[in-house]
């Protein structure tokens, strides 16, 4: 991507960030993202449901507030399954009202499988713009949602496991990371930084993070979250594609301390759909970001490990 070089222009794509952001006022900023996919469970509904709620936490990861949302749909013409996009739609347009926005329109092609996702456009004074950029050395990471929507899918793909046994799984991809956000804003400044965890997996984007903000992390595996079986389905090769290549990626930036076990080493690279936030927050609050994140309910709100000074991008795991 060429470099966008206007003053007006905060946020563009030279960090890796969540999304775009451009200010229109000294106090304003438009904040904007676009992500799609194919569906990961059998419910259409469902499905739109979640790809709304996954658009949705780049704003969140920004520090914005949605304001609307455009459809980008791409569905076969088959009857059967040309009968469910609007489903799918519905879904997606219910998630956005529960954002407090709206969808305003879209556009559709044709495609032999389908697809479902959004433009979504939040807005955010410049001064309280969450990035993946400003994160220090000291700093704690703090994660709101467990790993391993995509193991799980996979397995729900193979019928090694059923919705029913998804269904924490689900659960969290339809959460909206809004309550992530309200718990940030609560310990205002102490965050210094943020990002969500999607298909790049914990160790992608935090790799993103670190790199943008020159310093590099520790991670204790133990204390990141994982669904419940999602171990079991690792073992049992229910590995996605682009968890295995997250997997290569990280082999270049990451140094796992002997006793990290390859399930887990599997695990803290699985791509994930709509998951939680990971914020880079002073040490000396972490108990306040904790205790405000178990007020508002996130599905999780674990101390997974801290950020040092190193070489930018570098990652430690330990046991």
């Amino acid at each position: 991507m060429p470099p966008a070089t206007d003053p007006r222009v905060l946020v563009a794509a030279l960090t890796r960030d969540d999304a775009a952001v451009y200010r229109i006022a000294d106090d304003r900023a438009v904040v904007a993202t676009i992500d799609f996919f194919t569906p990961i469970v059998d419910d259409a509904y469902t499905f739109g449901a979640i790809a709304a709620a996954n658009a949705l936490s780049d704003l969140y990861a920004m520090g914005a507030t949605p304001l609307f949302a455009l459809n980008m749909v791409a569905w076969p013409r088959d009857p059967e399954i040309l009968a469910l996009v609007g489903d799918a739609v519905r879904g997606a347009a219910d998630k956005m009202r529960e954002a407090g926005g709206f969808i305003l329109g879209g556009h559709s092609i044709e495609d032999t499988e389908p697809k479902l996702g959004l433009v979504a456009v939040g807005e955010a004074n410049p001064d309280q713009l969450l990035t993946n950029a400003t994160a220090r050395p000291g700093d704690h990471l703090v994660l709101t949602k467990p790993i391993g929507t995509g193991v799980l899918s996979t397995a729900l793909k193979r019928q090694s496991i059923d919705e029913a046994g998804m269904e924490d799984a689900i659960r969290s991809m339809m959460t909206l990371n809004a309550g992530a956000l309200d718990a940030a804003r609560r310990v205002g400044k102490a965050v210094h930084a943020a990002t969500d965890v999607t298909g790049f997996g914990l160790l992608g984007h935090l790799h993103a993070m670190l790199a943008a903000s020159g310093v590099a992390a520790r991670v204790t595996a133990a204390a990141v979250p994982l669904f419940r079986t999602v171990r079991a389905h690792v073992a049992a090769g229910a590995v996605p594609g682009g968890t295995k290549r997250n997997r290569d990626a990280a082999a270049e930036y990451t140094t796992w301390h002997d006793g990290t076990d390859a399930e887990v080493q599997v695990l803290l690279c699985d791509a994930q759909t709509s998951g939680g936030l990971l914020l880079a927050i002073d040490g000396a609050a972490v108990s306040d970001l904790i205790g405000a994140l178990r007020d508002e309910g996130t599905l999780a709100s674990a101390d997974i490990g801290e950020l040092i000074e190193g070489p930018p991008g570098r990652i430690e795991v330990l046991p």
